[in-house]
């Protein structure tokens, strides 16, 4: 007795939409490139923007020096890991168009909270690495292309 591969397809079929979810929910480094790089819906992008991102995503103990904030979809910006990025050097990749961004430089002084910032925004293409067509890693060396 043949089995007919309705029931299979469609399972298969199935695990094809619920595992690329589960893949970023489990990949810690996607998760901490979100929380360090990513903001969809900027208040502001000034240097008070950069203050209290910074504190809120705490990465300020110590003060870090340099940190992009993104400003759009999660999507778009996965994007880059393919059809919307080329090769950049070794293992990075760079965006095709500019993206919306807005980087925080630490002013100086001591490492030590409280962290003072200064704000530059505008747009710019990013380069980033990916693991498993997920961004973890933001190239900071590389601001002005």
């Amino acid at each position: 007795m043949a089995m007919s591969p309705g029931p299979l397809l469609l399972v298969f079929v199935l695990g094809l939409f619920a595992t690329p979810p589960t893949l970023a929910q489990n990949n810690p480094r996607y998760k901490k490139f979100l929380t360090q790089h990513y903001d969809a819906n900027p208040t502001g992008r000034d240097d008070r923007y950069c203050e209290r991102k910074m504190n809120e995503r705490h990465l300020t103990s110590p003060c870090k020096d340099v940190n992009t904030f993104i400003h759009d979809s999660t999507n778009n910006i996965k994007a880059v890991c393919g059809e919307k990025g080329s090769p950049y050097g070794e293992n990075l990749r760079i965006s095709d168009s500019p993206f919306q961004v807005t980087t925080c430089k630490h002013r100086g002084g001591s490492p030590r909270p409280p962290c003072r910032y200064r704000a530059s925004s505008g747009y710019r293409r990013i380069v980033i690495a990916c693991e498993n067509g997920f961004p973890v890693h933001l190239d900071e060396s590389v601001i002005n292309v």
